[in-house]
């Protein structure tokens, strides 16, 4: 199993990225998928989670309405789409299958004029 995040970098607030995850060694439609991120100082947090079962997805309050949580199950990849960035919003965003503990390196996130 391996978790490949990319497509992070630098934006202007308001701006918007696309996160991509690849993912390797298994089907991922057949797995709820996640993102999370972690700024300095603090805890990891759950940012968005798509589900196996009808693709159903959720959101941290701090995200809904402008992050979308999507699958391309023909190329096996997760995406995040952030639009409406924030200064807040800068972490490191990582790409997790958590059945099994799985996670990706990482991709940093910064939102910054």
């Amino acid at each position: 199993v391996q978790l490949v995040e990319s497509g992070g970098g630098l934006v202007q607030p308001g701006g918007s990225l696309r996160l991509s995850c690849a993912a390797s060694g298994f089907t991922a439609r057949d797995y709820a998928m996640s993102w999370f991120r972690q700024a300095p100082g603090k805890e990891r947090e759950l940012v968005a989670r798509i589900n196996s079962i009808a693709f159903s997805t959720s959101y941290a309050d701090s995200v809904k309405g402008r992050f979308t949580i999507s699958r391309d199950n023909a190329k096996n990849m997760v995406y995040l789409q952030m639009n409406s960035l924030r200064p807040e919003d800068t972490a490191v965003y990582y790409c997790s299958r958590q059945t099994g503990n799985y996670w990706g390196q990482g991709t940093q996130v910064t939102v910054s004029s």
